[in-house]
């Protein structure tokens, strides 16, 4: 099983007319690998992330998700799809403040069949070290369990492909690499591809493969970073 991108290219209408953000991506992985995709604002890796996501789509290029073109599909076909194969952790943990820690996990479960979870979600909150929190309401967290509630969340279905946009842009440096090294030991034990979006080479250099962003396309990244790429001090 694999992900394969064919010349994905992405453009939006302005006043000056097309904006081309992405240029012909090419990319392949499988099943078990990771990858960092590095770049300054505004080079298009979050609008890469949000179409490998199916949260919009593609001007043109293909896009294959295992055995599945998602955006064939109707919106209703790809909105089951993405729901149960596809998982998001964002910067914001985006969860529902009124929600305890063991309902925000289960909350992508609400928009499928009835089907039991509450056993996942508490062997996810587990396994992310929050067994003892699955009460408490997101305000009573710190901003790294939150973000641990959002990884669990995010690998409630199993999905085959985890999604992470700056995962840990908004923690300190201890508490980010220790979110990074979470992300990659649960995308090593669900064996699911893991793909990283980042301003933070600490973070980049935690998975097996980084690539950069360069000129609406994908390089190889060459491990110094771009002087326009910020990172948190310390």
């Amino acid at each position: 099983m694999s992900l394969t991108v064919q010349n994905l290219c992405k453009t939006y209408p302005t006043r000056g007319g097309e904006l081309a953000v992405l240029r012909g991506v090419n990319l392949t992985l499988h099943v078990g690998e990771a990858l960092a995709i590095l770049g300054p604002s505004g080079s298009g890796k979050s609008t890469l992330l949000y179409l490998l996501g199916t949260l919009e789509r593609p001007t043109s290029g293909t896009y294959r998700l295992g055995q599945q073109e998602p955006f064939t599909l109707t919106d209703a076909a790809l909105a089951h799809f993405r729901n149960r194969a596809i998982g998001f952790v964002f910067q914001d943990h985006h969860l529902l403040p009124q929600c305890s820690v063991l309902e925000n996990v289960l909350i992508p479960t609400l928009a499928g069949a009835a089907e039991n979870l509450e056993a996942r979600a508490r062997e996810l909150l587990d396994r992310v070290g929050l067994a003892h929190r699955l009460d408490h309401r997101p305000a009573e967290l710190s901003g790294g369990e939150r973000q641990r509630v959002a990884v669990a969340r995010a690998l409630i279905h199993k999905p085959m492909l985890l999604l992470a946009d700056e995962p840990t842009g908004n923690l300190d440096r201890k508490t980010a690499q220790s979110i990074g090294q979470l992300l990659l030991e649960m995308h090593q034990q669900e064996k699911n591809i893991l793909i990283a979006v980042t301003h933070s080479a600490d973070l980049a250099k935690t998975l097996p493969r980084q690539v950069e962003m360069l000129d609406g396309s994908l390089a190889d990244w060459t491990g110094t970073p771009d002087p326009r790429i910020t990172e948190r001090a310390p």
